[in-house]
């Protein structure tokens, strides 16, 4: 059995540039141009392969790119399990700026899911045994809010943890169900709340509110570069960024949950894979587009997070 599932509904095919500068009604010469497979599951699912683990991505494919998809997630060693779509998977596209170091990004909405479709998702977590289901990312058209809470309902009565990172509705939705482990944005949890945090102690009654609420086990706040924040029942932890040359962001929550679930299937702390998550988000944000982290990076920041003093 592996330990951790992952599910994208909503994947994409990531195509990454470089150019000079961004010169409206000019031909613009560009890198050639880095193919990646995308959505927030599938970043999850590759985070956890570069460190070393194992998982089963649960992914939507339909189409010419849904083709090029799983042909770039043989190349990574991901292992899945394909829902056939009858819509097109969608492609998207990153654009770097060298001159300014600014990025844009053109993020399609993807093909609207039928409920066959969606519903095949949904049986494919209800028949495999696993220990993590990792429910992140965007919902397709013609799926409903509250898809996230059926797969926190499902995975629980069979025994596994939830780890939900998503925004809206479907966030809404899922918490009515609760979760194990929720990762929100300090936007995201704002907005789910209704009011601001302008302080480390407001950022921490939101999030204890959540579990006092029963929402939540675990909340783990991700900061930006001011680092992160974990919430639990007994205690909280506050850590800090390490310091590193940001490239693109893209990527990074992903890659946050990747190392936060590839050390809890690991048998580790909630503590350690907190640090080790918090590591790999900053090498994320250190590569182009949606690259995400490197293993060495991820190793060399989080050596020196432990032996930093406390």
């Amino acid at each position: 059995m592996r330990q951790v599932m992952t599910i994208t509904l909503n994947p994409a095919v990531d195509i990454v540039w470089e150019v000079e500068e961004m010169v409206a009604h000019r031909k613009l010469r560009a890198t050639r141009g880095l193919t990646y497979p995308g959505g927030g599951g599938i970043n999850v699912s590759r985070c956890i392969a570069k460190l070393g683990g194992e998982s089963w991505a649960i992914i939507t494919r339909g189409g010419l790119t849904g083709m090029l998809l799983t042909e770039l997630l043989d190349d990574l060693g991901v292992s899945r399990r394909v829902i056939k779509i009858a819509g097109h998977t969608r492609l998207a596209g990153i654009v770097f700026e060298r001159s300014t170091g600014q990025e844009y990004r053109v993020t399609p909405p993807g093909p609207v899911l039928s409920e066959d479709e969606w519903q095949g998702c949904l049986d494919l977590v209800s028949q495999m045994e696993t220990k993590y289901v990792v429910a992140t990312g965007s919902l397709p058209r013609g799926v409903p809010n509250d898809f996230y809470g059926r797969v926190a309902k499902v995975a629980k009565d069979r025994g596994a943890k939830v780890i939900l990172d998503t925004s809206g509705k479907a966030l809404h939705e899922a918490l009515g169900e609760g979760v194990y482990l929720l990762k929100p944005s300090q936007r995201e949890l704002e907005n789910l709340l209704g009011r601001r945090a302008y302080t480390h102690e407001q950022q921490e009654e939101l999030a204890r509110q959540l579990i006092d609420e029963g929402k939540a086990e675990v909340v783990t706040l991700t900061l930006g570069e001011d680092g992160a924040l974990m919430v639990w029942k007994d205690g909280q932890l506050r850590l800090d960024s390490p310091k590193v040359t940001v490239k693109s962001a893209v990527g990074a929550g992903d890659t946050f949950v990747g190392a936060m679930a590839f050390g809890l299937a690991d048998g580790r702390t909630l503590e350690d894979s907190f640090t080790l998550a918090v590591a790999a988000g900053a090498a994320s944000v250190m590569t182009a587009g949606t690259e995400l982290c490197r293993k060495e990076d991820v190793d060399r920041l989080y050596a020196g997070m432990q032996a930093a003093p406390e």
